[in-house]
């Protein structure tokens, strides 16, 4: 669990990071004078349809790396490896389809986006270098993670992204970039730019190699592995869907949808910031459950299950509450357009199924590498038929925060489903007595710093509701050890932040 937990730590620092470099692009975007509200919303709008061209044009290939590199990697040298190949290969056909399919449905994204978002109409072609960029990225990306590289394509995912994304706000406000057209298109780029990186960057590391040689690996699991692709392909698609169709209906629903998009971007970005630890946590658990399963190492799998529930609760609980009771004063504060307050309701509702999705541990990914892999599929039938229709009525009902309340209530039902399976198939679950202190404390936490200065606006307001909240929330979770890596990130920060000389004498 020590490799875990540092590659998690590592991973979730730059994540972090990255975070603060997207809350500057989200303030680029949306503050006073910046991009107007429909701009914004264009632009999530395109990284939304991004992931569903990724999720058609995968074709299952992130789960055959996932499921299959153990079995590549301890019979052939790396040289005769041809899964990155074949995976590419297989990946470059799924674009190409999801190309003619756009073409031939072309007329019905017109009729259907034109009235409410026509700047989406506008910039259709666009989102498909994006999307492009996006798969191959993501191929790469699983690869990596098996190869324990997750702290580089957290790097490269979370922090120097966000970078690119500045560096073109930033040239947009300067009017080096003249228009917004140029921006979007160079925008449309930079996944594209970022696969080309690590492909070059794993090359060199002598860790991957690119052939077609058909290897013995690939004959002896060529039908597993085109069944395991066709169910988690199936599923994945769904989920991917299901996960991105709240923007999308907003934008062809709601009029002037684009704004309205623009209004839930900012909501899904802040609450985004809550499953920031999530990410280097399944980063660096993918590689290390693949092998529990071919192992057949049941206690580790459940470890691994157990304390990523736990440790994702900490974080998220605690990014939450910090946000809530700040975010009034954060809108009037940084000087952001008016109308953005009326994202707080949506970020309410997102923000609990953050939470809910996080305290349920890494799920997705211990049934995805096990042989119950078709359970992938049956669960995301079942997401995708409370979620279409979920978002489509209650955005016509309750406008923006429609898909929100959809989003959690979907959600929910999904991880209670796969919560069930777990605890049924395997008698593992991952809650205990810490989980509620955990939740308790939050709400303790929120109590006293909202009563305390509720009165209070301003950054000083913000600041002081803030530093209570964290004493008295991180100061309980040492004190009852709601995690078994709470004291070890704990003795390591003091070792880190020591003064040298304090250290000699003793």
């Amino acid at each position: 669990m020590s490799t875990i937990r540092r590659q998690s730590i590592l991973s979730s620092g730059i994540i972090y990071l990255g975070f603060a470099l997207g809350f500057l692009n989200t303030y680029l975007f949306t503050r006073q004078g910046g991009f107007s509200p429909s701009e914004y919303g264009l632009y999530g709008t395109m990284m939304a349809m991004a992931n569903i061209i990724n999720s058609f044009a995968n074709l299952g290939m992130q789960a055959y790396i996932y499921k299959f590199y153990p079995y590549y990697q301890d019979n052939l040298t790396v040289k005769d490896n041809d899964m990155m190949g074949w995976a590419f290969v297989t990946s470059l056909l799924g674009f190409i389809m999801v190309l003619a399919a756009a073409y031939i449905f072309k007329d019905l994204v017109v009729r259907k986006f034109s009235a409410n978002s026509p700047d989406f109409v506008k910039y259709y072609g666009w989102t498909f270098p994006l999307g492009f960029g996006l798969t191959m990225y993501s191929i790469l990306e699983a690869y990596a993670w098996q190869l324990r590289k997750s702290v580089l394509t957290s790097f490269l995912r979370e922090l120097f992204f966000r970078l690119i994304t500045s560096a073109l706000a930033i040239l947009f406000f300067l009017h080096l970039i003249k228009s917004f057209d140029l921006f979007i298109k160079l925008f449309s780029l930079t996944y594209i730019l970022l696969a080309l990186i690590l492909l070059v960057l794993l090359i060199r590391s002598g860790e991957i190699h690119l052939t077609l040689r058909i290897s013995r690996v690939s004959r002896k699991f060529f039908r597993k592995i085109l069944l395991l692709c066709s169910f988690i392909w199936s599923g994945g698609l769904i989920q991917n869907i299901a996960f991105v169709f709240d923007t999308i209906v907003i934008t062809a629903v709601i009029p002037d949808g684009l704004a309205w998009a623009g209004i839930f971007a900012l909501a899904q970005n802040i609450a985004s910031l809550i499953q920031a630890p999530q990410r280097g946590i399944v980063a660096a658990s993918i590689a290390h459950l693949s092998r529990a399963w071919k192992d057949k190492d049941f206690d580790k799998i459940a470890r691994i299950y157990q304390r990523s529930s736990i440790n994702q609760l900490i974080f998220a609980c605690g990014i939450f509450v910090l946000i809530w009771i700040n975010f009034t004063d954060g809108v009037k504060n940084f000087h952001l357009q008016p109308a953005y307050v009326q994202a707080q309701p949506v970020f309410l509702f997102l923000g609990l199924w953050r939470i809910i999705d996080m305290g349920t541990g890494v799920n997705s990914q211990i049934i995805g590498t096990s042989t119950f892999w078709r359970f992938e599929f049956v669960t995301g039938m079942i997401l995708l038929a409370l979620t279409l229709p979920l978002n489509y009525i209650l955005a016509k009902k309750l406008g923006v925060v429609g898909p929100a309340i959809a989003t959690l209530t979907s959600y929910t039902v999904y991880n209670a489903i796969r919560y069930g399976f777990l605890l049924r198939k395997f008698r593992m679950q991952p809650f205990n007595i810490k989980t509620a202190l955990t939740l308790l404390l939050a709400l303790f936490g929120y109590y006293i710093s909202y009563i305390s200065f509720r009165h209070m606006h301003g950054f000083a307001a913000m600041a002081l509701r803030s530093l209570l909240f964290l004493i008295l929330y991180a100061g309980g979770a040492l004190l009852f050890q709601l995690s078994p890596d709470v004291l070890p990130v704990w003795n390591t920060l003091k070792k880190k932040l020591s003064i040298p000389y304090l250290r000699s004498r003793k």
